[in-house]
Formats: C-alpha cells, sequence, structure tokens
C-alpha cells in the first residue's frame, strides 16, 4: 500500500527529520582507480580554503555536466567542442568526487542531505549530458536515450539496494562513474581520427553507445537478481 499522503508531509517538519533514525550505508566502491582515486581527494581535500564547502563542489560538479551536454550539442556545428566537452567533464569529476571528501575530512557529513542532492543532481546532470549526445550527431538520439534509461535503471537499482541492504554501491564490475568519464573524454579524442568505424559503416559513439548500453542492461538484471535473492534468503517465510 502505498505511503499516506500525510507521512509526506510530517517528513517536511525539521523536527519529525531530526527525529528520524538515518543510518549510513556501506560503500562499496571496487573501481579500477578507486584507491588512487581516495588518495587524491583526500591530499585534495586537506588542502581547499575554508572558505570553499562541499555545497560549492557540488554546485561546480552538476555545472560541469551541464556545461559538458552543452558541449556536445555544439560539437554539431564545430567539432573542437569536443575538447571543450573534456575539460567540463574533468570539472564534473572535481565537484562530484571532491563533495564528499571534504565532508568527510573537516567532520561535516549531512548524510541524508548529501545523499539526496548529490543523486537528484545526477539525475538531472544525466539527462542534459545525454540530450546533448543525441544533439550532437556522433550518437543516434535511440541510443543515448536506451543509455539514459539504463542508467536510470541502474541507480534506482543502487538506490533500493542502499536502502534494504545497507549497501551503497559505487561501482559496478570494476567500473564507476571516474571510469566512465575516462572512456568518455577518450571517445572524444578518437572522435577526431575515426568518427565513422567498421570500415566507416558506423559512428564510433553509435557502437560504444550500444556495448555500453548492453553492459548496463546486462549490470541490471545480474545485481537485481541477486540482491533479490539475498532478500529472500534474509527474510524467508516459515
Amino acid at each position: 500500500m502505498a505511503t499516506p499522503l500525510i507521512d509526506f508531509c510530517e517528513q517536511s517538519n525539521p523536527e519529525t527529520l531530526r527525529q528520524m533514525k538515518f543510518q549510513n550505508a556501506r560503500r562499496v566502491h571496487n573501481s579500477l582507480v578507486a584507491g588512487t582515486e581516495k588518495r587524491t581527494l583526500i591530499w585534495m581535500a586537506h588542502r581547499i580554503p575554508a572558505r570553499i564547502n562541499s555545497d560549492h563542489l557540488t554546485s561546480l560538479g552538476f555545472l560541469g555536466q551541464l556545461l559538458a551536454g552543452l558541449s556536445y550539442a555544439l560539437a554539431s556545428r564545430n567539432r573542437y567542442w569536443l575538447l571543450a566537452a573534456i575539460g567540463f567533464l574533468a570539472l564534473n569529476w572535481l565537484g562530484d568526487s571532491l563533495d564528499g571528501t571534504l565532508a568527510r575530512v573537516r567532520r561535516q557529513q549531512r548524510p541524508r542531505y548529501g545523499f539526496y542532492i548529490d543523486h537528484i543532481l545526477d539525475t538531472v546532470g544525466s539527462l542534459a549530458l545525454m540530450a546533448g549526445l543525441a544533439a550532437s550527431g556522433y550518437m543516434h538520439p535511440y541510443i543515448a536515450t536506451g543509455l539514459l534509461i539504463a542508467f536510470l535503471l541502474l541507480s534506482i537499482q543502487s538506490y533500493l539496494a542502499t536502502y534494504t541492504l545497507g549497501e551503497f554501491q559505487l561501482s559496478f564490475w570494476s567500473f564507476g562513474p571516474t571510469e566512465l568519464r575516462i572512456l568518455l573524454a577518450a571517445g572524444n579524442l578518437a572522435l577526431f581520427r575515426w568518427p565513422l568505424v567498421l570500415h566507416g559503416r558506423f559512428r564510433l559513439f553509435d557502437v560504444g553507445g550500444l556495448i555500453g548500453l548492453i553492459g548496463m542492461t546486462v549490470m541490471v538484471i545480474f545485481f537485481a537478481v541477486r540482491n533479490t535473492i539475498r532478500l529472500y534468503n534474509g527474510e524467508r517465510l516459515p
């Protein structure tokens, strides 16, 4: 049964929010560059001026993703916007990856607020990024739409697992957001040399996007089935 409307209204009361018990989920991050990335982010966090806080970095990451999407759209007129997109992807990485690290280093965590704002902005930013790719002329709009849907399904799966299992999955099969940004940036550079592949029959980003779409679809199915089995075994009926 759906939660009554009154329950949602009560949650807007600050006193109700303070009384709610919230338990941080265990972060699962086993991507290829996770170790190096973590050390780099901690080093950077210790050197950020006190006047800059996590909200500033979150905003920076969101802006970077929006501008990356705009750069892809503009690349339909001038391919050198692909280089600008790489810079904005780096900006997105900086803000999106460093905001939480800075909060932990300074012991200023706001777990509910941070989790919510990070992921609602990630959702909007991903929409902007895929819209830019769809308008770029380098990727078919259907493939860009499929990638967005697959990303949202994978995200929903991750959020549900966070709530039901107490595990927040930051990477899947050694791939996380940072690796995806690196692949996308490398693809931007490759477009200058190989805009068409397989004897000039297909666009590079169509092939890469299709591979990514298949990979994310398999991930959604695998983790959904695995988590369903875990939850079923943990709550077997007598």
